[in-house]
């Protein structure tokens, strides 16, 4: 049986298919595009539905999740379970819908496992009877209340006491879009005009980055294939800012897919810059995103903690540090990463990044600067890591940035969470 693509149904069962490899340990992103490969004749409206299907349920999985468990007497196959969870998902965002999206659900499942329609019709009719409980359901388990793991909780209130649940609701909420605009082609003034007449309206923020009042498709916009514009998080455009490269200095973007902030420290200055990437098809990301924006650099595919393998000898005048992290600061954009994460990957990560930044410690010039970038608000990754490499090494001196030893963003209505350290090395 084959749904027809532009319905809800179909969109339940793909969706229901990458929630299901999401909790079997796969990479969501990854998941999708080699979904999107394998459907190269999907239209807009289909690709947006099933993705918003698939990452607004992994956002809210402890919640779906909290319910299913009073719903269900054992396990069912892990697609169905999924599907479950996309439908009482839905079933919740569109209550108005619910004939609508048990019909849709017994339909996705019946393409995929005929034997199961009975089943799922079954529970997602008693969800719909005890629908006034879901609440109590959820209330009574905190990780389910906010939907994150519990240990995600508990570093939470450890690092920020004052805010955690307010990072956690910002978690919760689909992410802004923004854009960065390419200083070389045109003014960001330009580019809103071009925006407002394309009508996809925005506004600028603090460090121009401009914000849209609702996120398009990447088609939709005005000179991005041109290289005028590119999608970047409006507070990851701090990063260039803050290393403040100069024309002529020699740059490091070590850990640099895929290439957002190499191309933004180039559309401010001409540098000499190496963009380094230990994963080879992210490599390739770096130069595609280069050459759309009319920009060059030396990209290499090496482990930057691995000075033989990629040093000359030079020094750098700036390194961009962006390190591996545990991506906490992103998890609305990618809900996968709460359910793949376990508490013991934290301190993998930092002792990472120690590593990384030992390694490029000796790359940097006398007087030289080095912006540490995470997209992590744990503080075992961020501001401990910092004391802990300036106990280390002696000739390591913290930069304040705005008056404060370092920024911690945390996500909101505007950008997501970020931490930055500035490091200048003492001569």
């Amino acid at each position: 049986m084959r749904l027809p693509a532009d319905s809800l149904g179909y969109a339940l069962q793909a969706s229901a298919r990458l929630v299901a490899e999401v909790l079997d340990g796969a990479n969501l992103t990854d998941g999708f595009e080699r979904m999107q490969q394998a459907h190269p004749d999907w239209a807009e409206g289909t690709r947006g539905a099933v993705r918003d299907l698939a990452w607004s349920t992994l956002r809210e999985y402890g919640r779906g999740d909290a319910v299913l468990r009073h719903l269900l007497h054992a396990p069912p196959p892990s697609f169905v379970r999924a599907l479950l969870l996309v439908a009482v998902h839905r079933l919740g965002q569109r209550p108005e819908q619910a004939h609508t999206v048990v019909d849709q659900a017994v339909q996705a499942v019946a393409a995929e496992m005929p034997g199961m329609r009975g089943m799922v019709n079954a529970v997602l009719r008693n969800a719909l009877r005890q629908k006034a409980s879901w609440a109590d359901w959820i209330g009574v388990d905190e990780a389910a209340r906010h939907a994150h793991p519990r240990w995600w909780l508990e570093r939470l209130r450890r690092s920020h006491p004052e805010r955690w649940e307010a990072v956690l609701d910002a978690g919760n909420q689909h992410p802004p879009m923004a854009l960065r605009v390419n200083r070389r082609r045109m003014t960001v003034d330009e580019a809103l005009a071009m925006l407002q007449q394309a009508g996809v309206p925005g506004h600028r923020l603090e460090n121009d980055a401009v914000l849209l009042e609702r996120p398009v498709a990447v088609a939709r916009l005005p000179g991005h294939g041109e290289g005028l514009l590119s999608v970047q998080d409006a507070g990851a455009q701090w990063a260039a800012r803050l290393l403040d490269a100069r024309d002529g200095e020699r740059v490091l973007d070590a850990c640099a897919a895929p290439g957002g902030k190499s191309a933004h420290l180039l559309e401010r200055a001409d540098v000499d810059l190496l963009a380094l990437e230990l994963d080879p098809q992210r490599a390739e990301r770096i130069g595609r995103n280069l050459a759309r924006l009319g920009l060059a650099a030396q990209v290499r595919v090496a482990d930057c903690r691995d000075l033989h393998a990629w040093w000359d000898g030079r020094p750098f005048d700036r390194i961009l540090a962006d390190v591996p992290c545990s991506a906490s600061g992103v998890a609305r954009r990618h809900p996968d990463i709460k359910w793949l994460r376990r508490d013991e990957d934290i301190g993998r990560f930092a002792a990472q990044q120690a590593e990384i930044l030992d390694a490029l410690w000796q790359t940097l010039a006398p007087d030289g600067t080095m912006l540490y970038v995470t997209c992590s608000v744990f503080d075992e990754e961020n501001r401990l890591q910092i004391a802990r490499f300036r106990a280390r090494h002696g000739d390591a001196e913290q930069l304040p940035i705005d008056n404060r030893p370092d920024c911690q963003l945390f996500p909101n209505a505007e950008h997501d969470g970020f931490y930055f350290a500035l490091l200048r090395k003492s001569r």
